[in-house]
């Protein structure tokens, strides 16, 4: 039998590490199946699924945790391949003069209507023609079949004008272009 870990991963960013993280799941039979990892203010951050099979599961556990000789702190959590819910996927693109708050205020929207944010990417840019600064999201969401989509899209306009910010609901894999 195989289990499933998902690891969160984090340490100063340097050259080889991905090669390393890889090399040590290698080395107890288990296979990457999954990942997003990045540099964030000179850390090296991820998060990745493995599956192993359960008799080097002991010694994966064991190998991760020496991987802090090389500096990265890794948490890892069992999971399992329960199938999920019908939910349908939407895409939220949002951009807007950067400032602080607009994550929590999306946030709290989407959580009070039962919507899931599956992922999230953020950033923060130069705007070309003002010379401020631009924060632009783009996430993927599960909605509920219970929830009234329209009703959301209204609710992330009331809260664009607030925020002074553009919003596109898509369905998932629809170009907002």
């Amino acid at each position: 039998m195989k289990s499933a870990l998902v690891l969160t991963v984090i340490g100063p960013d340097r050259p080889g590490l991905v090669e390393t993280l890889a090399a040590t799941v290698a080395e107890h039979g288990g296979n990457w199946e999954q990942s997003r990892m990045a540099r964030l203010g000179g850390q090296f951050a991820g998060i990745l699924k493995v599956s192993v099979p359960d008799r080097g599961l002991g010694g994966l556990h064991r190998a991760l945790e020496g991987l802090a000789n090389v500096g990265l702190r890794i948490v890892s959590e069992a999971t399992t391949h329960d199938a999920e819910p019908e939910l349908r996927v939407f895409q939220l693109e949002l951009v807007g003069d950067d400032r602080e708050g607009i994550v929590r205020e999306v946030a709290r929207t989407l959580a009070s209507r039962g919507v899931n944010v599956e992922q999230l990417d953020t950033r923060v840019e130069s705007a070309a023609m003002s010379g401020g600064l631009l924060f632009r999201a783009t996430a993927r969401l599960r909605v509920p079949e219970g929830q009234d989509v329209e009703q959301l899209q209204k609710a992330l306009e009331a809260l664009a004008d607030d925020l002074m910010v553009d919003v596109q609901l898509l369905p998932a894999g629809a170009d907002a272009g």
